[in-house]
């Protein structure tokens, strides 16, 4: 009798192990927009992360920029009773009322790279992006030994990362008095920045150095720039993500130098599964950045 006893606990110890892998997590990307080279790679990152752990699943939503959409995504999730969902926002104030709602309904929120006019969330993982900004700023300073023009590469002008991008570089720059700085609005997007560099090419502007708050916005500048026949390494350029198109830049001397962004998607996952797990995770994680010139390019890989 007592071994069938053992024997049955032994099987019922088991079966509950067994449930218990078994039960699914969902993490629900809710991204601002995959048109984005620098959004879609986070999404893929989380993904990938995710698929390491067969217990969760992964389904994601693209907003193409547009608010409403990504509001309505937003309230899609926490109507499919996700697990957690993770927040990539186009605008600081606008989703803070659905955001407070998922948490409301129990569901776990983490805030990705751009950050919220609010506290109702889980956990904000990103970057110092006024150090981001600095960087840029003293770098350029630097190598123009204090005096010239720069033009300032701005992205998205309602996401935090952009005033807080902004706000380092103006800070640091206004430091130096024979540096003067105009601003462009490129929206992180490649097409834009072409646009934006475009009129500023035609407009007679002539400019000593650019930082650009994205790699992908200073391609589109130097784009502009080979089309009409100007030689993008007789200026001073500073982007930021630190793409594979950056590194070739850097190498071929195109491009002077890229903050290194981390894409967080991996940092997301981990912090996802301490969740499920009901253990308590901070309430904002930073990632490092670091500045890539042709001195230490060989020495770090790009985000993708």
């Amino acid at each position: 009798m007592k071994k069938f006893i053992n024997k049955f606990i032994l099987l019922l110890s088991l079966s509950v192990t067994t449930v218990a892998y078994a039960e699914s997590k969902t993490i629900a990307f809710a991204q601002d927009t995959m048109g984005n080279d620098f959004r879609k790679a986070q999404v893929y990152e989380v993904r990938d992360a995710a698929l390491k752990h067969p217990e969760v699943k992964f389904v994601y939503s693209d907003a193409k920029g547009q608010t409403s959409l990504l509001i309505r995504h937003i309230n899609s999730f926490i109507d499919s009773k996700v697990d957690l969902i993770v927040v990539g926002t186009n605008d600081e104030k606008a989703v803070v009322p659905v955001i407070s709602k998922a948490q409301a309904n129990g569901i776990p929120v983490i805030i990705l790279d751009r950050g919220i006019a609010g506290n109702d969330y889980t956990s904000f993982i990103n970057s110092d992006n006024i150090k981001i900004g600095e960087m840029g700023a003293k770098y350029i300073a630097d190598r123009l030994r204090g005096k010239g023009k720069v033009l300032l590469f701005e992205g998205l002008q309602k996401a935090d990362v952009t005033k807080l991008r902004s706000k380092g570089f103006m800070d640091e720059i206004g430091k130096y008095k024979g540096i003067r700085v105009i601003k462009r609005t490129g929206n992180y997007l490649r097409k834009d920045a072409i646009v934006e560099m475009e009129k500023l090419i035609a407009s007679g502007e002539k400019v000593d150095a650019i930082f650009s708050e994205s790699d992908s916005m200073l391609s589109g500048a130097r784009s502009a720039m080979l089309r009409h026949a100007i030689d993008p390494s007789s200026l001073v350029t500073v982007g930021c993500d630190y793409t594979s198109e950056a590194r070739d830049a850097i190498r071929e001397g195109t491009q002077s130098g890229s903050v290194l962004f981390p894409l967080g998607g991996k940092k997301t996952v981990e912090t996802a599964l301490k969740i499920f797990k009901g253990e308590s995770v901070p309430k904002h994680i930073v990632i490092p950045v670091k500045l890539i010139t042709k001195e230490n390019v060989e020495k770090e890989m790009p985000i993708f």
